[in-house]
């Protein structure tokens, strides 16, 4: 046993302060110097998850408390990324559940801490931010207690340490009402209450694989827990899958450890630490090392399954590479996504569809739009079919993915949030109201979540939070109307003139300003009514002898919608496209030339009635 190591894994509902809170710890454990200058949110470290305000892959760093490395591991809040919640969990000996001292466990909480006990860990609950206003930590600490009985803990763990915290202000007390105003409370507790390592010491070299990274000079690097024995530079290992006859031989070439948010290379480590290796490359999450016929696989990490898909096309409009794409070929978006399929537990491609298609398995909507983001960032150019929930046939009924879904926001629009649920074939559970705000709990399909989140900020003013978990699959529910209105479609190529949007905007919604470049068949609109409409975008006024100082600025042009990428991919049809590069996201119809979209239209028709 090494007592000198502690591996914790941070958990919690999404902005419950985990990450502001792991900031403090590395203040106070002396990471920095005392004039070096420190971004917030330190483990955020890639550019998406500090403007969205989220953790999105989970991170390693270690802080040394006395004579104490204490391996901290950071996981995303968000129920999309619940993949790296299990492989952070697999390689962690206890946890710190942090609960927000207003709101109390939230959906997301009860998922973490139900795969913490799935796994054996003991949880310390840092009840957070209890200097905010509003904060009501005691009724946060009930509520935490209630669901650790609610998630049917023993008396053991009912009888788990609590610290009352704030990350911002750097102070971990005993009680709500207590006076210390640094975190040496919490180390302590981590020391006291956080297992050492269940490894084996002495032994043949064994470790699971849950962290992969890539480096343009190593190649892969992968590592996790060192479970048994030792590893050093140069040590043969053999490399083996759970359920594959995969068995690869290899030496190590470099060894890493954590040491503050840096890693630290090494010539050897012991049971016990977390590692990086490199040596291999074909290394995937939950893949086996050990030493030569030493021992059997380990079983593969279970998360839980993909429930939507979308496809990913090269972008063959009329303005493809104009963007400063440098990316376009769809051998490059697949080489890109197997890349990603590698590092990510939860994105899988899926075998056997047409070569000039990449068909992507997620867990979510918000895990495909980072994905394409962090594409379009690295200056690809794609186009994006709408997405479409994976369906399962069980004893011959068909079966879809739900959703919990829970939701806080004003009492003023609960009415319109409860209509737009119902009709998205949500079934309200559980409804409780709070002094200015009501929290709705849904169960409802995966399908009527798709571009909902972007509704739901819009009816609650922004005022409004929601959270989902997987539900399991259950009887299909019937159709779920998505949009209901039409597209606007350009009939020419060139620029929208302010002539032409006087025009088209008594039709419908703009969604591009005047002066921007269109083609035949993109949509730069919605349509009133629920009907496709072909639209000259790019029509001049005819020149004529009369000339009028005002009469060409008179009208007030209606302002254009903009779009996220998430309200962009839920807005889509099944017969529409999103092209997104790196300036632009442009909404187009599958089949741009009007005759031929008209043919196959009719076509459809036909099939339908037959």
């Amino acid at each position: 046993m090494n007592p000198q190591i502690r591996t914790v894994g941070i958990i919690a509902h999404v902005d419950h302060g985990k990450t502001t809170l792991v900031d403090a710890i590395f203040r106070q454990a002396g990471l920095f110097r005392e004039n070096q200058h420190v971004n917030d949110r330190v483990m955020d470290s890639n550019d998406l998850e500090r403007e969205k305000g989220i953790t999105i892959l989970s991170k390693v760093a270690s802080v040394r408390y006395l004579d104490t490395k204490i391996n901290i591991v950071d996981t995303p809040g968000h129920a999309d990324f619940g993949g790296e919640v299990e492989r952070v969990l697999s390689m962690v000996d206890g946890v710190l559940l942090i609960v927000d001292a207003h709101e109390g466990p939230m959906p997301q909480t009860r998922f973490v801490l139900k795969k913490a006990f799935q796994h054996g860990l003991r949880p310390i609950v840092c009840v957070n931010k209890i200097d905010r206003e509003n904060a009501r930590p005691l009724e946060a600490y009930d509520k935490t207690l209630d669901l650790f009985i609610d998630l049917g803990a023993d008396e053991d763990s009912l009888d788990f340490p609590v610290l009352y915290t704030s990350g911002h202000s750097g102070f971990a007390r005993t009680s709500p009402t207590g006076t210390e105003t640094d975190l040496r409370e919490l180390f302590e507790a981590i020391v006291r209450h956080i297992p050492p390592p269940k490894v084996e010491p002495e032994g043949p070299f064994l470790l699971q694989v849950n962290n992969l990274d890539y480096s343009d000079y190593l190649g892969r690097m992968f590592g996790g827990k060192v479970l048994r024995g030792s590893v050093k530079v140069g040590d043969r290992l053999q490399q083996l899958r759970d359920g594959d006859p995969l068995k690869a031989a290899f030496n190590i070439t470099k060894v890493w450890v954590y040491e503050g948010i840096q890693m630290k290379e090494v010539e050897s480590a012991s049971a016990g630490e977390i590692v990086m290796l490199s040596g291999q490359d074909k290394v995937l999450i939950s893949d086996t090392l050990t030493a030569p016929d030493a021992s059997p696989a380990l079983a593969a990490i279970e998360v839980e399954p993909s429930t939507l898909s979308m496809n990913f096309y090269a972008n063959n409009s009329p303005l493809a590479g104009r963007d400063g794409g440098k990316y376009l070929t769809i051998h490059k978006i697949r080489e890109r996504i197997e890349k990603e399929e590698v590092t990510s537990v939860s994105v899988k491609i899926e075998p056997g569809t047409a070569p000039d298609i990449v068909r992507v398995k997620a867990r979510g909507e918000l895990q495909l739009a980072v994905l394409i983001e962090t594409m379009r960032r690295e200056g690809y150019e794609i186009q994006i079919s709408r997405p479409e929930v994976i369906f399962e046939k069980i004893d011959d009924v068909i079966h879809e993915p739900h959703e919990i879904v829970t939701l806080e926001l004003p009492e003023e629009a609960v009415g319109a949030t409860m209509e737009e649920l119902s009709r998205r074939r949500g079934e309200l559970t559980d409804m409780v109201k709070a002094d200015s705000s009501t929290r709705l709990t849904y169960v409802i399909p995966t399908r009527g979540l798709i571009g909902f989140r972007s509704n739901f900020l819009t009816l609650t003013r922004g005022l409004g939070t929601m959270s989902s978990i997987f539900d399991g699959y259950k009887p299909y529910r019937g159709e779920i109307a998505s949009r209901t209105v039409g597209s606007l479609i350009a009939k020419d190529p060139g620029k929208i003139t302010r002539y032409a949007y006087e025009d088209v905007q008594e039709r419908g919604q703009m969604f591009y300003e005047v002066g921007i470049e269109v083609y035949g068949g993109m949509i730069v609109g919605a349509c009133a009514r629920d009907e496709d409409l072909v639209v000259n975008a790019t029509k001049t006024k005819a020149a004529t002898n009369m000339r009028s100082a005002s009469a060409d600025a008179t009208t007030v042009l209606d302002a254009h919608k903009d779009f996220s990428l998430e309200q962009a991919l839920s807005w889509l049809r099944d017969d529409e496209l999103l092209e997104v590069t790196p300036k632009q996201l442009r909404f187009r119809k599958k089949i741009l030339d009007h005759s031929e979209r008209r043919v196959s239209e009719r076509r459809s028709e036909m099939a339908a009635l037959h």
